[in-house]
């Protein structure tokens, strides 16, 4: 069964073997395709996490239910070969932090909602979050962690029972815990206050605390069982990107998060925000038993990327008019269309233009989807796929993969060139996970 598989990277760590497996938080066609199909041609598993705000039982920002999700990849799997029993799907930060605003009575319903169709949709993977303080909680105080651990082992146990009255094969696996700061990358650029300095690496003692609350919880709500099957623990080691800047892992500042999961029967821990890392650093998070390692934006940054390298390709090749105008046609939207960057983003309009295009914090990942930009894409591909492209234009913009299409491992084709730059990243962590 699919949730074995997770079962399988735990014991592995846990016998002293430095392996792992890539979560891939991403919905766009081409990241998940790329990713099947590696998965297809190494025989590895794939697991495959959405977000609460981007997949939930009102449909999330993608506009697709948990049972959505789960049909979609099942189609991408399904197209390229990958049986059903090698997918993985997991829901990342489930709880009720997109209903914070609401009192906690509402909200943890709610997530209590979420978490229902994610088990009906035959997710098997559930990281449970429930650090964030709700509408009426103390905002002048910290959320007090007994409270979040409380809240945290209620939803584990609306799991478990969406789970028994479902009677699904494959019993959840849980993660706990949360990183700092908030998912998806700091929101400052190098100049701020978050990116001038490394990200706080989680505190022993504190980690310590974290779990003795969280594990009392759950017993309290007579969840002893489910506690066997909590694999991991999001701590923050110190890894995270913003705008223009990332924050390379730092083996021996993690040290005693190291040492101290290794007295831990049955845990590891799950590493976010590692966009960006390289693949030294990478391999050295999966030594150090942070065995799941969270990977998005750079995912949609390497679509980015491609699909610009493609564009300038198309300008050397067609008439202005012929063109499809991708790069053009993504400011347009992004322009009229602020609400998915314009907190994030900071500076001059200059500032401001060029990190709509090129900021690692990707938010251009949110524009993809617009049918105006999906026409200029397939325009753009189709335009490059009426014959094959100029060698000395590939060599130019997609180097690497003109080395393998002179290689004959790839096909001189717009299409299997998007495919292949974005599988440069994810040879990465298979390379840190011990593929």
């Amino acid at each position: 069964m699919p949730a074995e598989l997770l079962d399988e990277v735990v014991h592995l760590q846990k016998s002293g073997q430095a392996r792992g497996i890539a979560s891939i938080c991403s919905s766009h066609p081409s990241v998940l395709e790329a990713a099947v199909r590696r998965a297809v041609r190494t025989g590895s598993p794939l697991l495959i996490e959405s977000t609460c705000n981007q997949v939930n039982q009102f449909g999330g920002y993608t506009g697709m239910r948990p049972a959505d999700f789960s049909a979609y990849v099942g189609s991408i799997a399904r197209r390229n070969g990958l049986p059903p029993e090698r997918v993985l799907l997991g829901g990342d930060h489930l709880g009720p932090s997109i209903w914070k605003e609401e009192s906690a009575e509402t909200a943890m319903s709610k997530a209590a909602q979420l978490i229902r169709a994610y088990v009906a949709a035959g997710y098997v993977k559930f990281h449970l979050d429930a650090s964030m303080q709700l509408g009426d909680d103390d905002s002048a105080r910290p959320l007090d962690p007994g409270i979040s651990a409380q809240r945290l082992a209620a939803l584990a146990k609306a799991a478990e029972q969406a789970q028994a009255n479902i009677g699904t094969a494959s019993v959840p696996r849980y993660v706990v815990g949360t990183d700092v700061p908030i998912p998806g990358g700091a929101q400052l650029r190098a100049g701020g206050a978050e990116g001038a300095e490394p990200s706080q690496v989680t505190r022993v003692e504190d980690l310590r605390c974290s779990l003795e609350l969280t594990r009392a919880a759950f017993f309290r709500e007579g969840l002893q069982a489910a506690w066997e099957r909590v694999l991991a623990v999001v701590v923050q080691p110190g890894v995270e990107f913003g705008d223009d800047f990332v924050h390379a892992y730092q083996p021996e500042a993690a040290a005693g998060l190291a040492g101290f999961i290794e007295t831990q029967p049955g845990l590891v821990y799950e590493a976010h925000s590692t966009d960006y890392q390289c693949r030294a650093a990478l391999r050295h998070l999966v030594r150090d038993h942070f065995a799941i390692l969270k990977v998005g934006p750079a995912l949609t940054y390497a679509f980015r990327e491609v699909s610009f390298a493609l564009a300038l390709i198309e300008n050397e090749l067609f008439l202005p008019a012929e063109r499809s105008m991708l790069m053009e046609t993504l400011e347009e939207v992004m322009c009229r269309t602020p609400g998915n960057w314009q907190k994030h983003y900071h500076g001059s309009p200059a500032e401001l233009a060029l990190a709509r295009k090129y900021s690692r914090s990707d938010r251009v990942r949110y524009y993809w989807p617009d049918p105006r930009v999906q026409a200029a894409l397939q325009k753009l591909i189709a335009n490059l796929s009426a014959r094959p492209l100029p060698a000395g234009l590939v060599s130019q913009y997609a180097p690497a993969q003109f080395g393998r299409i002179r290689e004959g491992a790839l096909e001189n084709t717009p299409k299997a060139i998007l495919l292949d730059h974005i599988d440069e990243v994810l040879g990465d962590y298979a390379y840190a996970c011990g593929e």
